[in-house]
């Protein structure tokens, strides 16, 4: 696999594994669920397609095609996690909470049917801007010390 690639993954691993932390720094709690969860500080699809679009730029320089289609590509990746996704899970958040309260008036109703959800919808499916810019500060970070060490060798 080339280097590019490792780069990206590795971003999007690191920022993964760092949502256990700023979990824990939220909840109070250490929890190793948020490393297979959508969501969250750092944003994932952000570090990864920074440190991607970063290495890129470093390795073809700034007026090259490579970086154009990285940096537009990363910046759709960003846009997307940060709205429309977001918005997804905002809707889902409603979801959830209207059957919880449907469910509570068919209690009250005996004529009121309701059959109540067998499993919430995910409310964690996109990121906040501050969580969008996280994920994009430490993604360059990482395609500048990928970029360094290839030059090392």
């Amino acid at each position: 696999m080339n280097r590019g690639i490792w780069t990206a993954l590795s971003g999007i691993g690191i920022a993964q594994g760092l949502k256990i932390f700023t979990n824990k720094r939220v909840n109070g709690v250490w929890d190793w669920r948020p490393i297979f969860s959508t969501g969250g500080m750092p944003s994932s699809h952000s570090a990864g397609v920074s440190a991607l679009a970063t290495y890129v730029a470093t390795k073809k320089g700034w007026d090259s095609t490579d970086t154009a289609l990285a940096v537009i590509f990363g910046i759709i990746v960003m846009y997307d996690a940060q709205g429309i996704r977001r918005h997804t899970g905002e809707i889902a958040k409603i979801v959830n909470d209207l059957d919880a309260d449907i469910e509570v008036l068919s209690g009250h109703m005996p004529g009121l049917f309701h059959v109540k959800q067998e499993k919430e919808l995910n409310e964690l499916l996109g990121h906040q801007p501050a969580e969008v810019a996280g994920g994009a500060i430490l993604g360059v970070l990482i395609g500048l010390v990928s970029s360094m060490l290839e030059i090392r060798k």
